[in-house]
């Protein structure tokens, strides 16, 4: 291997952490090309062995193989997503149907599959470890999803398809990137911003100067519909430039239009649905899911739409009561939602959600809240790396290690919004945790928050405080996950599981001790005062009729789009008409109640891994309430019952049926009620 290019080389630095500070892009495309033949080379002297297939000759030898393409494809992806500069932008374009044939070449691989397939048939008379049997069940099941038991014919047919697919998720990708970029809504005077506050204002000025428009002020997009300005802007034409500018991404008739891509990702997942023996691409996905059925999905999202929207419905007749009583009443549209809501939780709650943010400084609600529930919880401690670069500037390190001082491994915090990130928060791994490697896990959390001007506090809404903590229990669930087999580390889980540990750690949110602790005043250091709080409690099922609609009408596009046969999905679909159809059959079709996600911004399902599992947040969500009301049965934030949490569900990783794991730690199935009473859907 070349010394040359310092991907090709294993990294010197604390727990295998790239060394960024020597990668360049041109360093990736070859290294990749090294990574897949490395990697061929491996999978090759498995299906060689003239032996008979054994656990350790097949699968163990399977999960030893492509540590090279695993390393360089998490260090460039962390790249791609977090800073894809035009270069990085192009080499993923390049690389896209490149990684898809090489995933393939083994997905697809015969005389592999029948390896594993010969392993799986004497399952019952192997003495396997729970791990090693799971292990071959997964391969097997996995590989049989993927087509490799198919003819040579449908496995060309089926790489072409998988190849293009991947060529227009990138493509999706980029253009809602450059689209978002290009829609930022530029403000010639910051009285059209009246009611954002002084650190508000800083950052938009800020981002008018990095875009070379000094004196101006410039309102970034998010990646959903609304945009958390939209509670406090006096302006209502500011209000509706900016959620017009949101809802018009990807569908403008430009380069950046998203209608054609996403139709044929449609019409492609749905052809190799159909190669594959399923009736859709819906079909195919939840087949390998807890969910098990896009039936399954579709009852459940039908179920809470019925009274989600009669919740939304009532909320907008006491908007509208208050609009009414307006010296210049009008009828409520989308863009007034956020402003009124907040004019209805000041009159009921006496709560002003938007002057809460001088108690949620940035650093304080990391350290002081984010990583003392985790150390009250799990016993971690976290210490600042500031010897280790990460791949941006901006990208902080910190150590972790176990209460008795053993390494756990890093995190790296990307809190900031730049126009290179895509939208969003996320969390991601660098390096994955394995026993059979030697390796300990590096994983990323990935936000959006304005960065204010140099010298000005970050200071958060509520809604970034619940990001930040969210995305901290998917960091947790890859830095706990302790395996043997690379295959289950961190949050190789089912993707309607996946969502359940990071919304079980927003509970730390309110919970007293830790709220206290960061919950501050960023000038005086006095804590939120306890009416507040009690306040925040009272409203926690304010404004729900609206956040489960919005959720609920994203999930039902992402199954009506991936529900279609090949047959339907090769028709001349109109993006906008489908989507109105598809609103109005499940009842969500509330113009004022816009869905969070329309097609053309869908990054979840149209570019990420989410395709026809939408649903997993609010399938997740039945197991995050069942576990908050086991963790208030029983003493909530003590070790001990971190300790249950962690060893039975976080610790396993992706090593165990995750509802068996589930039932592991709580001693039944999940009850729905909880979720139910959370989300005031239970009259």
């Amino acid at each position: 291997m070349s010394t040359e290019n310092p991907l090709l080389s294993p990294s010197t630095l604390p727990y295998g952490l790239p060394d960024y500070s020597a990668i360049r892009p041109e360093h990736y495309l070859p290294a990749f090309e090294a990574a897949f033949a490395a990697h061929k080379r491996e999978v090759d002297a498995i299906t060689f062995v003239r032996s008979m297939p054994t656990f350790g000759n097949t699968l163990v030898r399977l999960e030893e193989s492509g540590k090279l393409l695993g390393d360089v494809s998490r260090a460039f992806y962390t790249v791609s997503s977090a800073d894809a500069t035009p270069e990085i932008q192009e080499i993923e374009e390049t690389l896209a149907p490149l990684m898809s044939a090489h995933q393939d070449s083994i997905q697809l691989n015969s005389q592999l599959f029948w390896r594993i397939k010969t392993v799986h048939e004497q399952l019952d008379d192997l003495q396997l470890e729970p791990e090693q049997r799971y292990l071959v069940e997964r391969h097997f099941r996995e590989m049989s999803q993927a087509g490799a038991g198919l003819d040579d014919e449908a496995k060309q047919t089926l790489t072409a398809l998988n190849q293009r697919l991947s060529t227009l998720t990138t493509t999706f990708e980029k253009n809602l990137l450059n689209d978002t970029n290009d829609l930022a809504v530029v403000f010639d005077d910051d009285a059209e911003l009246d009611g954002l506050t002084e650190g508000e204002l800083s950052a938009a000025a800020q981002a008018a100067v990095d875009r070379d428009l000094a004196g101006k002020w410039v309102v970034t997009l998010t990646l959903f519909t609304g945009h958390p300005y939209l509670s406090s802007l006096t302006n209502r034409t500011s209000r509706k430039r900016i959620i017009d500018a949101s809802r018009s991404r990807g569908s403008r008739g430009n380069a950046n239009d998203n209608r054609d891509v996403l139709r044929e990702i449609v019409r492609l997942r749905a052809e190799r649905a159909a190669l594959l023996g399923y009736e859709s691409h819906a079909a195919y996905v939840t087949s390998d899911e807890t969910a098990g059925s896009p039936e399954a999905v579709h009852d459940l999202l039908r179920r809470l739409a019925v009274p989600a929207a009669a919740n939304a419905l009532r909320e907008q007749a006491a908007l509208q009561r208050i609009i009414d009583a307006e010296a210049e009443p009008f009828p409520l549209e989308a863009h007034d939602w956020a402003f009124y809501t907040e004019k209805v939780r000041a009159a009921e709650y006496d709560l002003d959600r938007s002057a809460l943010r001088p108690w949620f400084e940035a650093e304080r609600v990391l350290k002081d809240g984010v990583f003392q529930a985790a150390t009250s919880l799990y016993g971690i401690t976290f210490t600042e790396r500031s010897d280790l670069s990460a791949y941006h500037p901006d990208a902080r390190v910190f150590e972790i290690r176990n209460a008795d001082g053993s390494e756990v491994g890093l995190f790296v915090l990307d809190l900031f919004t730049r126009d290179t990130k895509r939208g969003g928060a996320w969390m991601n791994s660098i390096v994955s945790q394995s026993r059979l490697r030697g390796t300990k896990p590096v994983v990323v959390n990935n936000l959006n928050v304005p960065k204010p001007a140099p010298g000005m506090p970050a200071l958060l809404t509520l809604d970034e405080v619940t990001t930040l903590f969210h995305e901290f229990g998917h960091a947790l669930h890859g830095l706990f996950a302790t395996v043997t087999y690379p295959h289950f580390a961190g949050t190789n889980v089912f993707r309607d599981f996946v969502e359940f540990p990071s919304q079980v750690n927003e509970m730390w949110i309110y919970w007293p001790e830790i709220l206290a602790s960061y919950a501050r005043h960023v000038e005086t250091g006095e804590p939120l005062p306890g009416e507040v709080v009690e306040k925040l409690h009272a409203s926690e099922a304010f404004n729900q009729g609206f956040a489960t609609s919005e959720y609920l009408a994203a999930s039902w596009l992402d199954q009506a789009w991936h529900s279609l046969t090949a047959e339907q999905a090769a028709a001349d679909i109109d993006v906008a008409e489908f989507e109105a159809g598809a609103l109005a059959d499940i009842g969500l079709d509330n113009p004022v109640v816009p869905t969070r996600y329309s097609s053309t911004y869908f990054a979840h399902v149209f570019s990420g891994g989410y395709s026809a599992g939408y649903y997993s947040y609010i399938w997740s969500e039945v197991l995050d309430a069942d576990t908050v009301q086991w963790f208030h049965e029983n003493d909530g934030l003590t070790r001990a019952n971190g300790d249950r949490f962690r060893d039975r569900l976080l610790g396993v990783g992706g090593s165990k049926d995750p509802l068996e794991a589930y039932r592991d730690f709580r001693g039944r199935d999940a009850d729905i009620q909880p979720l139910l009473e959370r989300r005031g859907l239970t009259a």
